[in-house]
């Protein structure tokens, strides 16, 4: 018995955790649904907490380097305080809210290179088991849908998408990181700027949109970004002419010449906010429906599935 308490305190002929979520993609601010099925090893053990953690895959911008690594941004206690029998099997179902501000990882279906997972983690007496990982799966809101498709409908084309380490000053950003989307402009808006790069920070009352544009460098003078900061709320959806919303939000950009002024916000006047951190690259993703034909990437769901767990393995040291 003393040998197989050691077993079990260094994992071997422990409890085995696997997570099974419901459904296919979730929204930011809606439910995460599933249940955690735990079976018994070798031992009668004390489960004290089973915590759901989720986890993204974020960049971040170092002097002259960039590097990645996994942050957790959502942490849930879904079970605990049971004696697991040895060879038992025990199922905690469990509801969890997503975070409004959960980046996004497909568009209509096609996935963008964000990589996504909760991770389950079991707490036996004393020791600890971060346990299983699965792949987390999040669709836009209809008001980010909304934005994007008027995007993909004035022209602009996808290039790729990846999340940030840092803040973007001036937001009511809440999480760690923040999503960027950066698309080509029409021949219309490609002398004003180079690429867009757009920010979506939903809450319950709506949704931010952060734009900032990389402008063209002039004889003897080298290209600068402009940022500009929206407001749309999630009534505005079936009620608003996007199209004509999001063009005026370029043209602003797209007027601007890097100095302070009056930025839409909300329907008013609002005001210019500069980002804490410097923002830029990103990761390979692939084209969207709706917002451009085509794949660019190359990058399919099954692919992102399959390598989820290598991609927050150096972590998990």
């Amino acid at each position: 018995m003393v040998f197989k308490r050691l077993l079990g305190a260094i994992g071997v002929g422990g409890p085995s955790v696997d997570t099974i979520l419901d459904g296919g993609a979730v929204v930011p601010g809606s439910t995460l649904t599933g249940r955690v099925m735990v079976r018994g090893g070798s031992m009668d053990v004390e489960i004290t907490g089973i915590h759901l953690d989720f986890v993204a895959r974020v960049e971040a911008e170092g002097h002259d380097s960039e590097t990645d690594g996994q942050v957790a941004f959502h942490r849930v206690t879904v079970g605990g305080g049971f004696r697991l029998a040895e060879e038992q099997e025990f199922s905690v179902p469990f509801q969890v809210p997503v975070p409004w501000e959960t980046p996004i990882t497909e568009i209509y279906g096609q996935p963008l290179g964000i990589v996504l997972g909760v991770r389950t983690e079991l707490a036996v007496a004393e020791a600890v088991d971060k346990g299983d990982l699965d792949p987390l799966l999040v669709r836009p809101l209809p008001v980010a849908e909304a934005v994007l498709e008027a995007f993909g409908q004035l022209g602009f084309g996808f290039k790729s998408a990846d999340l940030e380490l840092g803040r973007i000053g001036g937001t009511g950003q809440t999480l760690p990181f923040y999503q960027e989307i950066e698309m080509y402009p029409p021949e219309r808006y490609a002398h004003a700027m180079r690429e867009v790069e757009i920010s979506l920070l939903a809450s319950p009352g709506g949704l931010e949109v952060v734009l900032e544009a990389d402008k063209p460098g002039g004889f003897l003078s080298s290209g600068h970004d402009v940022i500009n900061r929206f407001f749309v709320s999630h009534q505005d959806v079936g009620q608003t002419d996007f199209n004509a919303l999001v063009d005026s939000w370029v043209q602003q950009l797209a007027q601007r010449h890097g100095g302070h002024g009056g930025g839409f916000f909300g329907g008013g006047h609002g005001h210019h906010e500069h980002h804490e951190e410097e923002r830029s690259g990103f990761g390979a993703g692939a084209m969207v429906a709706g917002v451009a034909a085509g794949v660019v990437g190359g990058l399919v769901m099954g692919e992102i599935i399959d390598e989820i767990g290598d991609a927050f393995e150096g972590d998990e040291e």
